[in-house]
């Protein structure tokens, strides 16, 4: 293949816009070092990723997701939901704590906190009173 053109790669990625996304994503990481999988002779990194896609040496999917994930910032990680997480679903009601004070030999002290609806909550802010002002400000 001498020349590579949108038309030789819009049979492996429908959209034009993602095409253009996913060439410039694998140009930049030819250009910070990664590994080509096709021989160069002498072709630019734009040249080279689009043959590569023309090519199907890389998959458009893994491309793609390359590119979502070169651009996040924030990762969030999937974590196991522990037993009593599962248990505190099931009964909402009280959320216990238990303190403990080291240093002397006291009886351990329980903390009960009770949760608070959303109505609840709104109808307590309501009824707060605003700071009054002062000249400091």
């Amino acid at each position: 293949m001498a020349r590579v053109t949108v038309e030789d790669c819009i049979d492996k990625v429908d959209n034009r816009f993602e095409l253009v996304l996913l060439a410039s994503h694998r140009a930049r990481q030819i250009s910070s070092g990664s590994q080509i999988t096709i021989d160069r002779d002498n072709d630019k990194n734009p040249v080279v990723a689009l043959r590569e896609i023309a090519d199907e040496t890389l998959s458009p999917g893994d491309l793609f997701e390359d590119l979502i994930h070169s651009h996040q910032h924030q990762v969030e990680v999937d974590e196991p939901e522990h037993e009593h997480e599962e248990r505190a679903e099931r009964e909402p009601a009280r959320v216990e704590t238990q303190i403990s004070d080291e240093t002397e030999d006291k009886p351990e002290e329980t903390v009960t906190f009770d949760k608070l609806s959303e109505e609840e909550l709104l109808a307590g802010i309501e009824g707060l009173v605003p700071p009054e002002k002062s000249d400091d400000f």
